[in-house]
């Protein structure tokens, strides 16, 4: 076997470590959607307080995601993903150990933690593993097997829930952490040269080794007049993704429609399906069809509108198949495309401050899962129930919302920059 070949099978074997660590990531952000029945009942919470053990999954993960670009562009993205996975290993065994509300959150506190370390320095090793133009396809690929872990946490959580209970469902992924986080340590390489590939790296930008300062990294961000854009887009979209789907679709099924919490979850693996099949063809359309960035986020977020329309103007009379259909479509729409918006990001600025505006990017999505998750919680609560469950005017209020909120995000789009050609 040549060098060639020997750098192209090492690479995609660091690609499926990471992504099965990315699966884990997915898993745990969607996870109380299904476990809510049972996590309602074991710690005896309201609405309000649901949204809040969900959400505290988010605070940790959108205050580190700046810390974790700079650790990735200085201390390196192998020591930072190992590091933090372990927290998040540590974090999910607790979580499924805990006794009461609070020792739950905590627990999921420290998850979001360890998790926060895994997307940013992964786009980031990318970046130097992988060409240019192989950029948006493998970041499609990754985010697919996001997709999977997405669906993991819904109709196979669900089975393992009805056999096992809750705990060990939550118990399971957190061990097959400290697995992955071992063969992070022994196998990722922070770029080709660590493993005697360095011929393979003359198509690649590879980034000065030196010390970065973080003020001055996010200075040049945060002055990128076209970084504000992408970054509302991605409050509302996180608000939609985390703050409905990752949580309240569930409910909304179950309370709107009559559906059992089998045919609920089925419905629901239909955003993870869009994220598995989907995503790498945002790729592939961005890079040889479209050729463009903007054209996909901006055509996906109007159709993410007319989605939303849907809900609003026939929620009790809409049929199972397009139901089922206007899952799919959000799933595109809300999840697939954020690939093609964090590559957008990553070619408005040179690789040695790459890591760093991509985590102040990241941010942005989980300041809306923060915002929504526990606010959709409170506007149901504040409506109240009948006959213990949220009525239909209670939904179809956070329908209006997310539909209002989807239009910003479509008006705020359409302010981004084009980075496809200074990408080639």
């Amino acid at each position: 076997m040549n060098t060639s070949q020997s750098f192209v099978r090492y690479r995609w074997l660091i690609f499926w470590i990471l992504a099965a660590q990315y699966l884990v990531v997915y898993f745990h952000r969607v996870s109380p959607a299904v476990l809510a029945p049972e996590l309602v009942i074991a710690f005896k919470m309201s609405g309000t307080n649901l949204g809040l053990l969900a959400s505290a999954y988010f605070y940790p993960y959108g205050i580190m995601q700046v810390p974790v670009g700079l650790l990735s562009d200085s201390w390196g993205s192998r020591k930072t993903i190992t590091l933090f996975a372990l927290l998040a290993a540590i974090g999910t065994l607790l979580f499924g150990l805990s006794p009461w509300f609070s020792f739950a959150v905590g627990s999921r506190v420290l998850v979001g933690l360890g998790v926060s370390a895994i997307f940013i320095p992964t786009m980031r090793l990318f970046s130097v593993w992988f060409k240019p133009v192989e950029y948006a396809r493998i970041s499609g690929a990754f985010m697919a097997i996001g997709g999977l872990g997405w669906f993991t946490a819904t109709i196979p959580l669900a089975f393992l829930t009805e056999i096992f209970g809750w705990r060990i469902s939550v118990i399971i992924p957190g061990l097959a952490t400290i697995i992955l986080s071992i063969l992070t340590w022994f196998i990722v390489a922070d770029n080709p040269a660590q493993k005697r590939f360095s011929s393979e790296t003359k198509e690649r930008e590879i980034p000065e080794e030196r010390h970065n300062n973080l003020l001055v990294n996010l200075s040049v961000v945060l002055k990128e007049k076209y970084f504000w854009p992408i970054a509302i887009w991605f409050i509302f979209r996180g608000g939609a993704l985390f703050g409905f789907f990752g949580l309240w679709a569930g409910p909304y099924l179950i309370d709107i429609y009559g559906f059992s919490k089998q045919i609920a979850g089925n419905i629901l693996s239909m955003v993870a399906f869009a994220m598995i099949f989907v995503s790498p063809v945002m790729g592939h359309l961005s890079d040889k069809t479209f050729m463009s960035r903007k054209k996909i986020l901006v055509s996906t977020s109007l159709l993410n509108c007319v989605c939303w329309l849907i809900f609003v103007l026939y929620q009790e009379h809409l049929t199972l198949i397009v139901i089922y259909i206007n899952f799919f479509l959000m799933g595109i729409t809300v999840s697939s495309v954020g690939t093609i918006a964090i590559v957008a990001t990553r070619e408005l600025f040179p690789l040695r401050i790459a890591g760093t505006a991509m985590g102040m990017m990241n941010v942005f999505p989980f300041i809306g899962g923060v915002l929504f998750q526990p606010l959709l919680g409170y506007i149901l609560d504040r409506a109240g129930k009948i006959h213990g469950t949220y009525t239909p005017s209670a939904y179809r209020l956070i329908i209006w919302i997310l539909f209002i909120t989807s239009v910003l995000a479509l008006i705020s789009i359409m302010f981004s920059k084009e980075t496809y050609k200074k990408a080639r």
